[in-house]
């Protein structure tokens, strides 16, 4: 298995009006295997990229088997740093749609 970045996140939980992330529960890409969980603040994630981690959003196939899925970007709108795995320049985060805990 290719690695597909740092670590990968498999599922998240948003704030009360559904625009930024709280928490993101990630797993370290370890090449050939993908590592437990463990959770993380949004702002962390924030910083760990810009320190030069790579994200990407991760998700179980019906086989029980991790597949990747998009690279996680910083997208600044407004002065306001957002999470996308898209380009488009809306005020909110987004991370396709992966599970919710």
């Amino acid at each position: 298995m290719v690695k597909w970045a740092d670590f990968g996140i498999s599922a998240v939980r948003y704030n009360e009006e559904r625009t930024n992330i709280e928490k993101v529960f990630i797993h370290e890409d370890k090449g050939e295997t993908i590592g437990p969980g463990a959770t993380k603040t949004r702002r962390l994630i924030v910083r760990e990229i810009k320190d030069g981690k790579r994200y990407a959003t991760i998700l179980k196939t019906n086989k029980g088997e991790w597949e990747k899925g998009q690279d996680v970007n910083i997208i600044e709108v407004n002065n306001e740093e957002y999470l996308r795995t898209d380009v488009n320049e809306t005020g909110a985060d987004n991370l396709e749609n992966l599970p919710e805990f």
